[in-house]
């Protein structure tokens, strides 16, 4: 088996290594090693990573929806959850603590694409829909406390998916979003990208 670094693996996705480094520490890629310090990465997984498709954004009925941009899980000392961020380990409850708040956006936007797609590096990991509510805190920051998991995703090289959506509409939405690629460009967590091809 070939392996490569993480700066090799990187390189190869055409990522920067930081960038590549948040999807192991979200156990988000199969067969790692170590050799030494070094985190190990088989060439297969990179190449199903390299060659992954864009998103299907025409599929959706909105013109824009907005993309959630999340680190690799932190532990955080909050009343309502104990996570920030994504990770393949979290129970599905944890998950959708830890993605639906608070972060600063146009809620009103988020709620009218009825999708939130949770990319990290790059790479659609979570779905939420249900966003049709949100709170606002002190600090001007939003949070969607009716948000559903639609579904999540375990293992990026396949990718393993797993859905937890209860209708067949978020079923869908999982389906389609989960495990692509979909580049966004933001100062903040919450980016806004449009569903129309501009070719």
């Amino acid at each position: 088996m070939v392996l490569l670094t993480t700066g090799q693996a990187a390189a190869e996705v055409g990522c920067a290594i930081t960038t590549f480094r948040r999807l192991v520490e979200a156990r988000l890629l199969p067969g790692l090693s170590r050799r030494g310090v070094r985190v190990m990465v088989p060439l297969d997984v990179v190449q199903a990573l390299s060659t992954r498709s864009s998103a299907p954004l025409e599929g959706l009925a909105a013109e824009e929806i907005a993309v959630l941009r999340v680190d690799a899980a932190q532990q955080v000392d909050e009343p309502d959850r104990d996570w920030i961020g994504f990770a393949a380990f979290l129970a599905p409850d944890d998950l959708l603590k830890a993605l639906r708040g608070w972060w600063r956006c146009d809620a009103a936007s988020v709620a009218a694409g009825g999708v939130l797609p949770v990319t990290l590096s790059g790479y659609v990991v979570a779905v939420l829909t249900g966003l049709e509510r949100w709170e606002r805190n002190a600090e001007g920051r939003h949070a969607f406390p009716n948000a559903r998991l639609a579904g999540y995703v375990t293992d990026l090289a396949t990718p393993q998916v797993t859905l937890t959506a209860d209708t067949s509409c978020d079923r869908h939405l999982a389906e389609l979003l989960l495990g692509t690629r979909l580049a966004s460009h933001s100062g903040g967590a919450i980016a806004y990208v449009s569903t129309t091809s501009t070719d």
